[in-house]
């Protein structure tokens, strides 16, 4: 049994004539990656993996990992990406959650458990099982299905026009669905992909040097390269942007240092299949600032100041919660949580969130996540955390905490001991020790107070 994506990336395969590159130096040829998928598929297969099993699979932007994801699919089994890098904590959570039996990383399986996971119908056809943070601080499992992934390609195959002669430069990570469209698509074209394991200036440098014409990555890393005014990319045909709003400076700023570039601006969210909007070239540069018009065959409205989406190739639902999939959803609209509104051109303006979701860099973080972890610290009587508005990476993780009755708490303290619980990317940028949570009309803990006490108080640490 395998799946829509399966033959895709097989087909690819088959008529690739690159490598698949590492900006560190790593590069597999197809023949290679095709093989090490076959290794995996035989691996699951004597392990006694069953169709639709899920199987969690390491991820760290490899050339080997295409391999792995490839041989998960042969083996008709269901893949849960997870970063090498994640907290231990990470992993222990997510084989939990999904049952899994398994874990892949390259052509290395590890068996975690004898009794196979319950029968679920949701995972029939499905080919991932994204993590995606949830209001409730619990990560929800956005389960996508191969065909209509496979049908989301094809759409941004005719808006994008990836070229075979491209070569793609991808740091974003394949652990999100934004990275994995990306590589799945480059090959597709049949472009030379290169892939970042870690993102950083230089390793962006490296990749363009190495004559990247396609780079796909979200705001805050595009802020992060011009921070250097001389930073140009003139070699660059194509420029991707996501996972958060561009804004009109930034866009501006991409256009000046990427002059020879087409800057396709794409919103959408893993639930929804991504891409549901994009500011396309030509309509530019009146769309920056908006999130543009939808994509083919999306559909959407406002209802009550929400924006909801509707599209054929959004998830199946989400894992083993069918009443939050019940929920997500009115009249086959999904409810984004962004509060939005038609602007006099008729494009869609996104005006805040209706959630309490954190956009840092992209990466969405749940902050009761953050606060459960910080009250677990020995010395930490409360937390509270939000997200304060930031130039570079969008917003930036403040928290708030009050320490318990005798006992103190710094904030080396508190970052180290995240550190060991969960990934990076979700620790606060800014920690303040208080005697009180900070509390709106109501006497309730308010986390619209912590990005106000923020502005008015000075860190204690950076």
């Amino acid at each position: 049994m395998s799946g829509a994506l399966a033959g895709l990336l097989a087909d690819a395969l088959r008529t690739l004539r690159h490598k698949v590159e590492s900006v560190d130096g790593e590069a597999l040829g197809a023949a290679a990656i095709a093989s090490s998928a076959e290794a995996v598929a035989q691996a699951l297969s004597a392990a006694g993996v069953r169709a639709n099993e899920p199987v969690l699979v390491r991820i760290g932007n490899r050339p080997a990992d295409l391999g792995t994801l490839l041989g998960i699919w042969h083996a008709g089994a269901v893949a849960g990406p997870v970063h090498v890098t994640a907290a231990p904590t990470t992993p222990t959570a997510l084989l939990k959650s999904t049952g899994a039996r398994f874990v892949a990383d390259g052509e290395r399986l590890e068996s975690c458990g004898d009794a196979p996971p319950l029968e679920r119908p949701l995972l029939h056809g499905a080919a991932l099982i994204i993590f995606t943070s949830g209001s409730t601080g619990q990560p929800k499992g956005a389960v996508l299905g191969h065909d209509r992934f496979s049908g989301k390609l094809a759409v941004l195959d005719r808006l994008l026009k990836l070229r075979a002669d491209d070569v793609v430069l991808l740091p974003l990570q394949l652990t999100f669905s934004f990275g994995m469209w990306v590589a799945l698509l480059a090959l597709r074209s049949g472009a030379r992909l290169i892939l970042v394991p870690r993102f950083s200036t230089a390793a962006i440098a490296r990749g363009l040097q190495a004559g990247a014409t396609v780079l796909a990555g979200v705001p805050s890393m595009y802020r992060t390269l011009l921070a250097d005014p001389a930073f140009a990319m003139p070699g660059l045909r194509l420029l991707m942007t996501g996972g958060e709003v561009l804004g009109k400076p930034l866009a501006l700023a991409l256009r000046r240092a990427a002059p020879n570039a087409a800057l396709y601006d794409l919103f959408g969210l893993t639930e929804t299949g991504t891409c549901d909007f994009v500011v396309a070239p030509a309509d530019q540069p009146a769309g920056f600032g908006t999130i543009g018009v939808p994509t083919e065959r999306v559909e959407y409205r406002i209802e009550a100041g929400e924006l909801q989406i509707r599209t054929p190739f959004g998830m199946l639902g989400y894992l083993d919660n069918p009443e939050l999939t019940a929920a997500s959803f009115q009249d086959g609209y999904f409810g984004t949580g962004d509060l939005a509104q038609l602007n006099s051109n008729g494009r869609v303006e996104l005006i805040g969130r209706s959630k309490d979701i954190i956009s840092r860099g992209g990466n969405k973080i749940a902050p009761l996540e953050i606060d459960n972890l910080l009250c677990e610290h020995p010395n930490v009587a409360a937390a509270l955390c939000a997200g304060v508005p930031d130039e570079r990476l969008g917003e930036t993780i403040h928290a708030v905490v009050v320490a318990r009755d005798g006992a103190s708490v710094t904030s080396e303290q508190l970052r180290d001991w995240l550190l060991g619980r969960t990934e990076r990317y979700k620790v606060p940028d800014r920690f303040h020790i208080s005697d009180a949570l900070p509390v709106g009309s109501t006497g309730k803990a308010d986390r619209r107070a912590v990005a106000a006490l923020a502005q008015r108080a000075k860190p204690l640490v950076p």
